[in-house]
C-alpha cells in the first residue's frame, strides 16, 4: 500500500544484500518526464496501469534487483503474475490509520485526492489486502519499528525461505 515504507526498505534491503534497487514509480516518472498525478491525469488510471505493467515486466527480467513498486500494482492480475513467477514478493503490511498518517500531507498520490483520503485509504486496503496476500510470499508487518527493524526481519526470514518453482 502506499505509505507502506516500500522504498525506504527497499533501498536498505538492496544495500546490506549488495542488490541494485529500482522503484517502480520513478522509472515511470524518469521514462516518461511528467509525475504520476499528470500520467493519471492525461491517460487516466488505465493508462498508468499499462505503464505500470511494462515497467514489471522489464524490471522483474533483470537479475539481483530489489523492487518497491507502486501501491497498487496489485490490482493487475499480469502484475501479480510476474511477480509470483520472478522473484520473491514481500508484503509490508501496514494498518489503514497508519497509512493515513504517513500520507495525509502528500499531494502526489492521486488516488487520495479525494473528500474523505481515510475512507479511500481504507477502501484501497480493503481491496488490495486480499490481493497482496495472494501473491506474497512472505508477510511482514510494518506498523511498528523503524526501517531497519523492517530489514532485518526480512532478513531473517528470507534466511530460512526457499521458494520452490512451482508455487500454488
Amino acid at each position: 500500500m502506499m505509505g507502506a515504507g516500500k522504498t525506504t526498505v527497499g533501498k536498505e534491503l538492496a544495500r546490506r544484500r549488495k542488490a541494485r534497487f529500482a522503484d517502480c514509480d520513478h522509472e515511470i516518472v524518469a521514462r516518461t518526464g511528467v509525475s504520476i498525478p499528470t500520467i493519471f491525469e492525461i491517460e487516466g488510471e488505465a493508462g498508468f496501469r499499462r505503464r505500470e505493467t511494462q515497467m514489471i515486466d522489464e524490471l522483474t527480467r533483470q537479475p539481483d534487483l530489489v523492487i518497491a513498486t507502486g501501491g497498487g500494482v496489485v490490482t493487475t492480475p499480469a502484475n501479480r503474475a510476474l511477480m509470483r513467477e520472478r522473484g520473491i514478493v514481500i508484503y509490508l503490511n501496514v494498518p489503514p490509520q497508519i497509512l493515513y498518517e504517513r500520507t495525509r500531507h502528500d499531494r502526489n498520490r492521486p488516488l487520495l485526492q479525494v473528500d474523505d483520503p481515510r475512507q479511500r485509504i481504507t477502501e484501497l486496503y480493503q481491496q488490495r489486502d486480499p490481493l497482496y496476500r495472494e501473491v506474497a510470499d512472505l508477510v511482514v508487518d510494518g506498523g511498528r519499528g523503524n526501517p531497519g527493524t523492517m530489514v532485518r526481519l526480512i532478513e531473517t526470514a528470507l534466511q530460512t525461505f526457499h521458494k520452490s518453482p512451482c508455487k500454488p
